[in-house]
């Protein structure tokens, strides 16, 4: 293992770990690799797609060095970005929910960790997850200030990062926990409401393109038919 984190930090630079680090995090709790392994595989696969561009392309001279580059910056935006980008939707839908969950746990008297824990338990979600791991941490002896501080490096979303900043000063100060969830929580539902709208709205777009590539083709073989069938068979 020493000898691996050695090669990647002789290859590559401080800054461009700690971006690939800090993206991996944003991948939570259910990311399969480290970034020792994804920068590994990242360089091996440009070495064979280099390699392979230089020995089967008429031209690979000139190829290969654009295609390695090409797939050396593509495969970051591909295996980490638009996951993170996903993942950051799915999170502020099932954030509504969750948080809608704990303001009624938080209501019927429990506190703030023990509302976290019961929320947690009986939702079954990404974001459940992620505050499991979290109470899991303040178990093991960490605060629950610098569990949340390490959690927001796990949410790709600000408005859930806004949320659980807005809960922590609450919980610091003295304030009310629950009526700061609950202006969160306005906030999450009417970004959601603009959201469905914006989707609605690009509907007329998708469909008009839609009817481009297919349909307009379609009935235009339908009227040239015959005009078809009597130049093929004379």
């Amino acid at each position: 293992m020493k000898r691996e984190r050695s090669l990647v930090r002789r290859i590559y630079s401080e800054k461009t770990i700690k971006r690939i680090e800090e993206k991996i995090k944003l991948l939570g709790v259910n990311c399969k690799y480290t970034v020792n392994e994804l920068l590994n595989l990242r360089l091996i696969f440009s070495i064979t797609i280099f390699i392979f561009a230089l020995l089967y392309f008429k031209h690979g001279y000139i190829i290969s060095p654009v295609l390695t580059v090409f797939f050396y910056f593509i495969s970051e935006y591909i295996l980490l970005d638009i996951p993170i980008k996903k993942r950051g939707r799915k999170l502020e839908r099932e954030a509504i929910f969750f948080f809608e969950v704990l303001a009624l746990t938080l209501e019927s008297g429990r506190n703030l960790n023990i509302a976290l824990q019961i929320t947690s338990q009986n939702i079954e979600s990404e974001l459940s997850k992620e505050f499991q791991k979290s109470l899991k941490e303040i178990r093991l002896g960490k605060s629950f200030t610098e569990c949340i501080i390490d959690m927001k490096k796990r949410i790709p979303s600000d408005t859930i990062n806004n949320t659980l900043l807005n809960i922590t000063q609450s919980s610091i100060l003295g304030n009310s926990i629950l009526e700061s969830l609950n202006n969160q929580l306005d906030f999450l539902r009417e970004k959601r409401l603009l959201e469905i709208k914006a989707e609605i709205a690009k509907l007329p777009t998708k469909i008009s393109v839609i009817s481009v590539l297919f349909f307009i083709p379609i009935m235009l073989l339908i009227i040239l038919s015959p005009v078809i069938l009597e130049f093929i068979f004379g």
